[in-house]
Parts: structure tokens; C-alpha cells; sequence
């Protein structure tokens, strides 16, 4: 029975509030966070899947764990990409349980972490990109795994996107930290029409060396494209190409992987 930790710790490294479990771990904690809090959590048994959820407002999504996590408590600017009601308040709830075999072992969407962070370690699946509009948290790669599908407007909580700011070489990627199976992929572009644009077409490149090109049409449906099973650890999608119009703003809502474990 693996152990788990949770312990909320100050700026100054300073611990408020702590709980272990065996297999789960709940913490409530009754205070307001301030700026610097993190969230700190421990595990046992280490590459291996939980539940994990860091408030109630964010959710839960299953996760794949290699070590300890630090999630710094976003605020201000930081928080915007997340429920108004995320964070806020002076009781929190956050749960950790290891996942069971049969919640891992199925088919199912491989790429969804509502707990995702910027530089985040040992918690997986995890999204980064080599730009995100003006360093702004409601342009985030990780707002395409967060689980949120609005894609009717732009900005706040719920209409957050990864936006490029017009790079040409925009380059997304997802790392699932272990080797996973997939055959599907579901894109939704963002549909803030006339202030979008869009993708006509963008690569897929998978960590075994192949690629995929895509072709999407215009709206924030989700476009379905099947393959031939993969093993990958990771992939990129790149050479996004704008259609034609006068919008210079086309940006990714969600980007689904479907398939099970290797």
C-alpha cells in the first residue's frame, strides 16, 4: 500500500497544513493561499497513475506520476485560464488516489490533465510549445489538454486557447511520459469568428519517427483523424497552415489523443 503526501507549504518554505494516506490522500485546508503557496505531493510508488485534484473548481484528471509534484498556486494573470472560482475562497479541497488498473488499462483520452503547469515536473501528460501569446496563461499550450471545449470566443476562462502571436513556426507538443498506444486524434480549433482565423492543415510528428499531415476545415468541432496504432512517448504538431482570409489569428482549443497503454 503505496503512501501518499500532501503538504501546502508557504513562500518561505513553511508548512500550513499536511496529510498522508495509504493509496489516497485527502487534504482540506481552511485558509485563504497567498501568493508563493505551493502544493506539494509525495508519492510511494512512483511511475504509476492517480487521480489527481488540486481544487475542486479545476476537477480531477488521471495522471502519471514519476516523482514528487510542485504546483505553485496560480494568481492574478496566472489564473485567468482557470474558473473564477479556482484558488478562491478559505476552504480548499484537494485529493490524491492511486488510479485502479482498470481505470488505466482501457481505451480512453490519453492527453486530458487539468493540473498541468508551466515547467511542471513528474506529472504527465504534459503540453509545452515554443511560443504562447505574449507569455499570457489564457494562451497556453496547456489549455489544449485541460479538458475545457469552448471554442466560440477567446481570452478568459472558458474560451483560454494556445495561441501562437502569428509565429509562423509554431510548434506544440505533447509529452505522455511513458510509451502509450494510440489510433485516434481529435482536434478543436478555436472558432472566434470574424476575429479567428484558422488551420487548413498542420503535421502530426509521433516520437517513432513518423507523421501524419492533417487537414481541418473551418469551425470548432472536433475533427476526427484515425491511424494505424502507434507507440509513441510523445508528439509535435507543427507546420500549421492559415486559410485564406483576413484574420492573422488561428489557435488550438483542445487536442484530444485517444488509445490505451502500451
Amino acid at each position: 500500500m503505496g503512501r501518499i503526501d500532501i503538504k501546502i507549504v508557504n513562500i518561505q518554505g513553511e508548512e500550513l497544513q499536511a496529510v498522508s494516506g495509504r493509496q489516497e490522500a485527502v487534504l482540506v485546508y481552511r485558509g485563504a493561499y497567498t501568493p508563493g503557496d505551493k502544493i506539494i505531493v509525495e508519492i510511494e510508488e512512483k511511475n504509476t497513475f492517480y487521480w489527481m485534484q488540486m481544487d475542486e473548481s479545476v476537477g480531477k484528471s488521471m495522471v502519471y506520476l514519476t516523482g514528487t509534484v510542485i504546483y505553485e498556486i496560480p494568481f492574478e494573470e496566472r489564473r485567468l485560464n482557470l474558473s473564477p472560482k479556482a484558488f478562491a475562497g478559505d476552504c480548499h479541497l484537494i485529493s490524491i488516489r492511486k488510479a485502479r488498473e482498470f481505470e488505466s488499462q482501457c481505451y480512453r483520452n490519453l492527453s486530458e490533465n487539468v493540473n498541468d503547469q508551466h515547467g511542471g515536473e513528474n506529472c504527465f501528460p504534459h503540453a509545452s510549445a515554443n511560443v504562447e501569446t505574449r507569455g499570457e496563461s489564457v494562451f497556453a499550450a496547456m489549455n489544449a489538454i485541460d479538458g475545457v471545449i469552448a471554442p466560440e470566443s477567446h481570452g478568459n476562462w472558458p474560451y483560454q486557447s494556445w495561441g501562437i502571436n502569428r509565429r509562423e513556426d509554431a510548434c506544440w507538443r505533447l509529452d505522455f511520459g511513458r510509451t502509450v498506444v494510440t489510433d485516434r486524434i481529435v482536434v478543436h480549433l478555436r472558432a472566434d469568428f470574424p476575429h479567428d482565423n484558422w488551420w487548413n492543415q498542420g503535421k502530426l510528428t509521433f516520437s517513432d519517427g513518423s507523421e501524419l499531415i492533417l487537414h481541418w476545415e473551418q469551425g470548432g468541432h472536433g475533427q476526427e483523424a484515425c491511424f494505424e496504432k502507434k507507440e509513441i512517448d510523445w508528439l509535435e504538431l507543427s507546420e500549421l497552415k492559415k486559410a485564406e482570409g483576413t484574420s492573422p489569428f488561428p489557435a488550438l482549443s483542445q487536442l484530444i489523443v485517444y488509445g490505451t497503454e502500451k
